[in-house]
């Protein structure tokens, strides 16, 4: 449930501990997903991909991690609007002390992100899992 989460220390760990979620609720995971190419011509990856073994519903999950000041945030929105070319659904996860109060309030308010410390119940509605 909420508030479970492990404490992350960055990128790499908040992409571990969204699929030891994963893992927990039963889903399929990938890594480092290839799916085509972004305007500028660059590989687009998505951090992880979760499928849901009898419906095959999929979700693709971008892992965004900033531990103190930097421009990680401020490319947050970039990839909210990216999400927006795959051809599967799209989430930010996001973690670290270094996202302000209003990053955070942005990326809530749009549908498209959440904290790491309610990924879970995020995803067992999504994936129409049971809330217990």
């Amino acid at each position: 449930m909420a508030g479970k989460a492990t404490a992350v220390k960055n990128g790499d760990d908040l992409v571990k501990e969204v699929v030891k979620i994963a893992g927990k609720l039963g889903l399929e995971t990938k890594e480092q997903f290839h799916v085509a190419r972004r305007i500028w011509g660059a590989n687009r990856k998505i951090d992880v991909i979760l499928i849901e073994s009898k419906s095959r519903k999929t979700l693709g999950v971008e892992c965004k991690y900033q531990g103190g000041g930097g421009s990680a945030e401020e490319k947050i929105p970039a990839t909210i609007q990216d999400i927006e070319a795959w051809p599967i659904p799209g989430l930010v996860v996001f973690a670290g002390e270094g996202i302000t109060e209003n990053m955070k309030s942005f990326l809530i308010s749009t549908g498209k992100a959440v904290e790491l410390t309610e990924i879970e119940p995020w995803l067992k509605l999504f994936f129409g899992l049971s809330l217990e």
